[in-house]
């Protein structure tokens, strides 16, 4: 039976999402932070004169294993899980909802609507999350420092607010450059997992489907990951510690952008790529296929 036929509110339909776009969020989070963290630390980085500089990712898991303990993988987690509930339902719900609002008319075609759809609830799901990256990106980035000793996520928190609130310096700290990694990889990621989806005939058999859904989610994720890591660098440096204590070197998306470009070349802005892809690329995978599960499940038995 349909969402339609069931005739269910738009309050009920949200309820549903937000649980569904949790739970996705919740699983992805816990499985593929690690990768998350070290793809962090690659970014903040710059070039060979850093002492402290990984030179691969199996040299940075050593490294942080060595010096900082196994537990400091899950460095700054509790951030992206309280905020993957909302986070996912925003990412969700208001896909589904641009999704309506641009097949209104019947003007644009199917893979536009996707697309569009995507980018917009990329946007404001930066807006959402934007300070929960700062709190996050602050404590990924504190190195030698065993995660018993580290302060807590509250105390990091309430320290921003007290010092900086929303400003651009606090809260608000590399927006643009968050608007721009969501905006291009949910643009990416809806719109390639959508159409790919609809070309690809649904298998009759439950675990070829579900193989079928994971390889497409895959691709999505990996693709979305390559295209929009230059505002993720730029995110990352503008939200990290910067090179001179005291002195704001990165202030703007573009323009970070642009000075990683000019002093540390092209390749700089892929930093990160790496454990990026090992992330987002199954991890992509394993949220559609959580949600919609999950979202299939309570459709059949609320």
């Amino acid at each position: 039976m349909t969402i339609a036929q069931k005739d269910w509110g738009l309050h009920h339909l949200a309820a549903m999402q937000f649980v569904a776009g949790g739970c996705a969020g919740f699983v992805e989070v816990s499985i593929m932070h690690p990768l998350d963290l070290v793809k962090t630390r690659f970014q903040i980085q710059r070039g060979p004169e850093d002492p402290n500089r990984y030179t691969s990712l199996a040299d940075c898991f050593k490294k942080m294993y060595r010096n900082e303990g196994p537990l400091s993988f899950y460095k700054g987690i509790l951030p992206p899980l309280l905020a993957e509930t909302p986070k996912r339902a925003v990412k969700f719900f208001t896909f589904e909802r641009y999704k309506h609002l641009f097949a209104y008319g019947g003007y644009l075609p199917q893979s536009m609507i996707f697309t569009l759809a995507g980018l917009c609830s990329g946007l404001t799901e930066a807006v959402v999350i934007n300070p929960f990256e700062v709190i996050k990106v602050k404590l990924q980035a504190e190195r030698n420092v065993l995660l018993s000793e580290q302060k807590s996520t509250y105390a990091t928190a309430r320290e921003i607010l007290r010092e900086h609130g929303f400003s651009s310096q606090g809260f608000g700290k590399g927006l643009t450059a968050t608007l721009g990694r969501h905006g291009v990889f949910n643009m990416v990621y809806f719109g390639f997992y959508h159409n790919i989806k609809g070309m690809i005939p649904e298998a009759e058999d439950q675990k070829l489907e579900i193989l079928r859904r994971f390889l497409i989610g895959l691709a999505s994720g990996t693709l979305s990951s390559v295209i929009n890591i230059p505002f993720d660098v730029a995110k990352s440096r503008i939200q990290g510690p910067q090179p001179v204590p005291g002195e704001i070197k990165y202030r703007t998306c573009f323009a970070t952008i642009a000075t990683v470009y000019k002093e540390e070349g092209f390749f700089a802005l892929y930093k990160g790529l790496l454990p990026k892809m090992l992330r987002l690329g199954p991890g992509g995978a394993i949220m559609f296929l959580v949600y919609e599960h999950v979202f299939d499940w309570m459709k059949n038995n609320l």
